[in-house]
């Protein structure tokens, strides 16, 4: 780390350049090469790998994958799932249910796709999170609770992630949400064929179980209790309520037309379980995930064959519907996907637009709609799409392009949500949503705060690290201290420092050890500091190009089954869509990782270098991240261990 200003200045710095009396000083240039000797040794640089920079969440990924391979080994008496998850959860406390349904951004970032493939971290993140079901698995070593509470109105994975987050740091909270169960859009958005409602229940009840968590349930904060009695009753209040409202299309008399509904409401009766069938034909737009759960719902709930109702009663909630015999039902007609982008293009992640087209949907691809057509009753009977291209981001029709018209009983908007700010709307930003700033306070509002979709809609994993940042900023409000600046790569980073304490191979303290002359140089086989190690986590994301890539050979992925229905057999299919690994294929995909900017104990650095200056050191004082030293009365400064080092582990710094 670089010496701060504030330090560079004092008269009374321990550290000097030179000893007493020696005043020699001529150019480093001079000192650095000498016949085949360098002053250059090799130094252990700690950098964020890009799966970990990529994920929204700010994830270990390369940490929990060392674990589950078998390089970092977990503490005694823990197994390695269960480290794994411990360490998973440091960010992230749903595994099992991200495993399954994060779009994997980290995999885009993977440096593995410089290989051959990336890392399927999904699939091993499921691994964990299914291991953690089974086995039960708790958040202990919790501190005490202390005096301040936090009111968290909105249970979804950004409230629920935050409440998780406070209480690691002994701030309890009560939850505020308006429906009976916790986990917002993973409950309410998201079939449960895609989030397996038992493996969420324990998720959920995780985190409450840590205790110090109420919850008021059927509580709508600004209707059914005060903002102002919130804000008396508690040391602080974070708004995590979510985007509930669905956009509609943009052609005139959508709002207007009956049936003509959002995704949000379609999707939310279904997972409510009050909406059992639907109407003949089904035509959604949008192109993301939301609107591939609104077609493959439609593929597995039907309809009914003497089918007479109007089709939005159900899908927003003015009906319910009860027990139905799979006699009376048969699958719709017609189950219809349109969206702007190429199929390739689409913001859905490739798995599920190719698990739609199986189950029996149709996918029109750069179009868009242009007309409700409508009955008598001014009811719609069809869209008219046209062809589209984009120009400067937005959609425009082709010249001489074809006109498609698509019949539909029901015509479903998913192009977007916003919040529902009903009684809330002085913190309406005018676009149904909530400023935040940095730190994700509220501005001009003392002691609230904001996170997840109701700053901009995005991702799970999203709202899931912003949930986590705010807690930090929320524990610094409420125990009047100082708002740290955040990295500049703002992730849940590994420490050396903890790890080392785990293993039981901390520095000794440094005071009193040496004498003063000896406190300023020859201090490499001292154990009063970490040596020869620099942490760039914060600063740098580490790149393939200061990475051996020669080392990795390439290995095929180890690929999930999926229980995908055919169009002939979707109907009534509510099996889970996505099957886990086995042991043996999470550690095998594990051990795909290329561990970029930490050493994975290769030994490279040992067998090539010709001074044998580069050792292993002794087993009783090896953990991840101190696997290998040098001897620097043997090292000539070749740079061949730094040439050599697959993950990008070891720079060639300045010593002496």
């Amino acid at each position: 780390m670089a010496t701060s200003k504030e330090d560079m200045q004092k008269k009374d710095l321990t550290y000097r350049r030179f000893k007493e009396g020696d005043y020699t000083w001529s150019s480093m240039n001079d000192k650095i090469f000498n016949e085949d000797r360098s002053h250059k040794c090799p130094t252990y640089v700690h950098r964020t790998p890009p799966c970990q920079g990529s994920c929204p969440s700010g994830e270990d990924i390369r940490g929990w994958l060392d674990v589950i391979r078998g390089i970092e080994v977990a503490p005694e008496g823990i197994s390695k799932e269960e480290y794994a998850f411990q360490r998973s959860t440091t960010a992230n406390p749903f595994p099992a249910m991200m495993g399954r349904v994060c779009p994997a951004p980290c995999q885009d970032g993977c440096n593995r796709n410089d290989v051959d493939d990336f890392v399927g971290i999904n699939s091993v993140e499921q691994y964990i999170g299914d291991s953690a079901f089974a086995g039960k698995f708790t958040f202990g070593n919790l501190p005490a609770l202390g005096s301040k509470k936090v009111a968290i109105v909105g249970g979804g994975p950004a409230g629920m992630a935050a409440a998780y987050q406070l209480r690691k740091m002994g701030i309890g909270s009560t939850i505020f949400d308006d429906h009976s169960e916790l986990g917002g859009m993973m409950r309410y958005g998201i079939p449960g064929y895609r989030t397996p409602r038992d493996v969420l229940d324990h998720e959920c009840q995780r985190i409450v179980d840590m205790g110090g968590i109420e919850l008021k349930m059927n509580t709508r904060v600004g209707k059914d209790v005060a903002v102002a009695d919130v804000e008396k009753d508690y040391d602080a209040v974070l708004w995590a309520l979510g985007c509930k409202k669905g956009r509609g299309l943009f052609v005139e008399g959508f709002n207007e037309t009956p049936n003509c509904i959002t995704a949000v409401d379609f999707l939310e009766q279904f997972n409510k379980g009050e909406m059992k069938y639907t109407a003949n034909k089904i035509l959604c737009v949008g192109g993301g995930d939301t609107s591939i759960d609104v077609v493959s719902v439609s593929r597995r709930i039907g309809t009914l064959k003497n089918y007479n109702e109007n089709p939005e009663d159900a899908a927003t909630g003015a009906t319910t519907h009860g027990d139905v015999n799979d006699a009376d039902k048969k699958p719709c007609d017609s189950v219809v996907l349109t969206a702007l982008f190429k199929q390739e293009d689409m913001t859905a992640a490739e798995h599920e637009v190719n698990d739609a087209l199986k189950e029996g949907v149709v996918i029109m691809n750069e179009v868009m709609p242009v007309e409700i057509i409508k009955d008598a009753n001014g009811r719609a009977t069809a869209l008219k799409l046209v062809d589209c291209k984009f120009e400067n981001n937005v959609p425009v029709a082709v010249e001489g392009g074809k006109e498609h018209i698509i019949e539909a009983d029901l015509i479903v908007s998913a192009i977007g949500q916003y919040g529902d700010l009903e009684g809330l709307e002085e913190l309406d930003n005018g676009r149904a949503l909530i400023d935040a700033d940095k730190f994700y306070q509220v501005p001009g509002k003392a002691g609230h705060f904001v996170c997840g979709d109701i700053v901009r809609p995005h991702l799970l994993t999203t709202a899931i690290g912003q949930g986590s940042v705010v807690a930090e900023t929320i524990a610094s409000y409420v125990n009047q201290t100082e708002t740290k600046k955040r990295p500049k790569v703002d992730v849940h980073h590994f420490n050396l420092m903890d790890k080392l304490v785990e293993a039981h191979l901390e520095p000794t303290t440094f005071a009193g050890n040496y004498e003063e002359s000896e406190k300023q140089r020859g201090t490499d086989s001292s154990d009063f500091a970490i040596h020869n190690y620099q942490d760039r986590s914060e600063q740098e994301v580490i790149s393939t190009d200061k990475m051996f890539l020669g080392h990795f050979v390439a290995v095929e992925r180890n690929l999930r089954t999926e229980d995908v229905p055919s169009s002939t057999e979707v109907l009534g299919h509510f099996r889970e869509r996505m099957n886990g690994l086995a042991e043996e294929q999470a550690v095998a995909e594990a051990g795909r990782c290329m561990s970029c900017g930490m050493c994975f104990e290769c030994d490279n650095c040992v067998i090539f270098c010709p001074q044998d200056a580069v050792f292993k050191v002794k087993k009783d004082k090896h953990t991840t991240g101190r696997y290998v030293d040098t001897d620097y009365s043997k090292c000539i400064g070749c740079h061949i261990c730094s040439d050599v080092c697959p993950t990008g582990y070891i720079d060639m710094g300045m010593g002496e």
